[in-house]
């Protein structure tokens, strides 16, 4: 019989945090009269949350058991995305939305996938602007803003 590894368990969890996050989404407007209510975001991302678990889940019941040791080389990448995901939260706030998403893209893509600086900025650059365009202007929502005005 196969044990449960943590893939497995923490899959398990989520799919349940997603259950969870389904049923409260439930509760809200889906739609208002200005387009995607509260429960919008919530429903669509429970959703996502749960196949993708559930996805986790299935490979890792259906994989072989593993002999190799860890590969603490792709660990420390996780962890370094990871953080760099958090750093971005974290200026969210005094810096602002675009500004804080420019960032993070410009060190996934020139840090994490070694691409060259030009197009790190570009990518970064072209990020932000897609958002702004799609959320401020087109979807009239409002983001953080940082001293800059964006």
């Amino acid at each position: 019989m196969r044990r449960l590894n943590g893939d497995v368990l923490s899959g398990l969890v989520l799919v349940a945090l997603g259950v969870y996050v389904i049923i409260e989404s439930l509760g809200w407007n889906y739609m208002s009269e200005e387009g995607p209510g509260p429960g919008f975001f919530p429903l669509w991302y429970g959703i996502a949350m749960v196949v993708l678990s559930l996805a986790l889940v299935l490979r890792s019941a259906t994989k072989p058991e593993p002999g190799a040791p860890a590969d603490w080389t792709a660990i420390g990448r996780a962890l370094l995305a990871w953080a760099a995901f958090a750093g971005c939260v974290a200026l969210m706030e005094p810096i602002g939305f675009l500004l804080s998403l420019a960032l993070l893209t410009l060190f996934v893509v020139a840090v994490m996938y070694g691409r060259p600086l030009k197009i790190a900025l570009a990518a970064a650059v072209g990020n932000a602007v897609v958002f702004h365009v799609l959320f401020v202007l087109a979807l009239d929502l409002s983001l953080p803003v940082g001293p800059l005005g964006f």
